[in-house]
């Protein structure tokens, strides 16, 4: 591949990674596809890459595109974290996987539904949580009430 500043097409894979950038149920790979546009400086590119950075619930992804428009000469700001819910409603959509389970279930019986029904809630926690997703997700799972 040829230098960011040597290219202004749009990449071959340009609706791959449009529609991987769009992913909400994979934070990895929309981290992917922030590393690949930055390899081309276009109009189009430079609109996914400024969505990423302001709009991903993940911040993991959103640093990813900062860094990758100011490499590519942007005058850009990194977004501050966000506060509360990144899913809109994630107590709520919790609870109602923990009620949906036989009373008695364990934390991983829970950790897997989660995982199944809502795995852009799933994704999303865990890629800003990172190591500590594990620990967070139980607190949750105590913390909610049973049926």
């Amino acid at each position: 591949m040829k230098k960011t500043e040597e290219i202004s097409a749009l990449p071959e894979n340009y609706a791959e990674l449009k529609k991987q950038a769009n992913r909400t149920s994979s934070w990895r790979d929309r981290l992917d596809a922030v590393d690949e546009l930055g390899h081309w400086k276009n109009k189009q590119t430079i609109d996914i890459l400024m969505r990423l950075m302001n709009n991903d619930a993940v911040y993991k992804v959103q640093e990813a595109a900062f860094r990758t428009l100011k490499k590519l000469g942007e005058d850009v700001e990194l977004p501050s974290r966000k506060k509360g819910d990144l899913v809109k409603d994630t107590t709520k959509i919790l609870l109602r996987i923990k009620k949906s389970l036989p009373a008695g279930h364990s934390y991983q019986e829970f950790k897997v539904k989660v995982q199944k029904m809502r795995l852009d809630v799933y994704d999303t926690y865990e890629g800003d949580k990172g190591a500590d997703f594990d620990k967070w997700l139980e607190n949750i799972w105590e913390s909610l009430p049973n049926k």
